[in-house]
């Protein structure tokens, strides 16, 4: 895809940006931004756009997207296409992850996408995806509500639907904060911990150990490749983190600006997601913070987030002194964001 003269129009004022669209095809949703890239970073001409698809049902169990998914999938393409062919964009990248690594008939999806978008997608390894993650999230951090600087080494969770990334960056004196020393990715996320364990309605005690035993051992794995011990600041990312975050808050309805950089102390986000873990379906579809989409799955997540901060608050506190790592900071800037910078940086570096 290509820039048309409106695009150039609008760039003429700037002769160093380019307007880049990026789309995240997740396991659980599918998210669409397109911003304006220049050496300072990147504004959004249209913030992101989100819907629901789970094209990750039932993945997990037949290593196939189900006809369903593929459905909801081209639906929510070809609406994105129609919000392109509006804004006249310089370049556009389509990033898959988890639940398109592991289906068999991912041809046949990626095939179908690209006579919708004009662009095949890119199927991206964990750690490609990890750092992208790390570059959203890290590109827009700056002082905290109270004017604190979040501590490095930073560590980003990107915690979605099939897989959960771990990045761990610089300390600011032996490397730069902003670059990834260590990333891993966990096959463990919202929808496949609810599709391979949480299965009744609510979760029975039973299943909630062997997901938590599942989880565990994932997470001593990724601590093989990534030094969290090292931790001196962690930031959650992707939709779970955001909602539960909200919903600790106590929000009535879902607020973007309100939930991005809130601090949120460990202890109190436990015992939210153990509370949200064990409600029913019907009991969370009273919470207009929970998208609608991710009523199934939330308390998935939030099982797999709490056991995240746990063991690595251990680890860091174990190493560094107790009180090293007691909270998170919340961020609406992940792989999406990562995905159009690093995007728009390389077009500008090809002029």
């Amino acid at each position: 895809m290509t820039g048309t003269s409106a695009t150039n129009a609008v760039n003429a004022t700037n002769p160093g940006a380019v307007t880049v669209a990026g789309i995240d095809c997740g396991t659980n949703s599918i998210r669409l931004k397109i911003s304006r890239v220049d050496a300072n970073g990147y504004t959004d001409v249209l913030p992101r756009v989100l819907r629901v698809i789970r094209l990750g049902q039932d993945v997990d169990k037949t290593h196939r997207f189900a006809d369903d998914a593929l459905q909801r999938a081209y639906a929510a393409a070809g609406e994105f296409a129609d919000l392109l062919a509006e804004h006249h964009v310089d370049g556009l990248r389509f990033v898959a992850t988890s639940a398109t690594r592991d289906a068999a008939n991912r041809e046949e999806f990626e095939d179908r996408i690209e006579g919708i978008l004009g662009v095949r997608p890119e199927v991206i390894p964990g750690t490609e995806e990890a750092r992208l993650s790390f570059l959203g999230a890290t590109s827009v951090l700056g002082p905290e509500q109270d004017g604190t600087v979040p501590a490095p080494p930073y560590l980003v969770v990107d915690l979605g639907g099939g897989s959960t990334e771990l990045v761990l960056g610089g300390d600011g004196v032996d490397a730069p904060a902003d670059d990834v020393t260590a990333a891993f990715s966990m096959n463990i996320g919202s929808v496949r911990m609810t599709e391979r364990h949480l299965l009744a309605d609510p979760p029975t005690e039973e299943q909630i150990a062997e997901a938590v035993a599942d989880i565990d051992e994932h997470i001593e794995e990724a601590f093989r490749t990534v030094p969290a011990e090292r931790t001196g600041t962690i930031i959650g990312v992707s939709g779970t983190v955001t909602t539960m975050t909200a919903l600790y808050m106590g929000l009535p309805e879902y607020n973007h600006s309100a939930v991005d950089g809130r601090r949120v102390p460990i202890a109190d986000i436990t015992a939210v997601n153990d509370r949200f873990l064990r409600m029913t379906r019907e009991d969370r579809r009273a919470y207009k913070t929970i998208h609608p989409g991710r009523i199934d799955v939330v308390g998935g997540g939030a099982l797999v987030w709490s056991r995240v901060l746990a063991k690595v608050a251990e680890r860091a506190n174990a190493a560094r002194g107790e009180g090293t790592v007691t909270s998170y900071v919340a961020s609406e800037h992940g792989l999406l964001d990562g995905i159009v910078l690093d995007y728009g940086r390389r077009l500008l570096a090809a002029r």
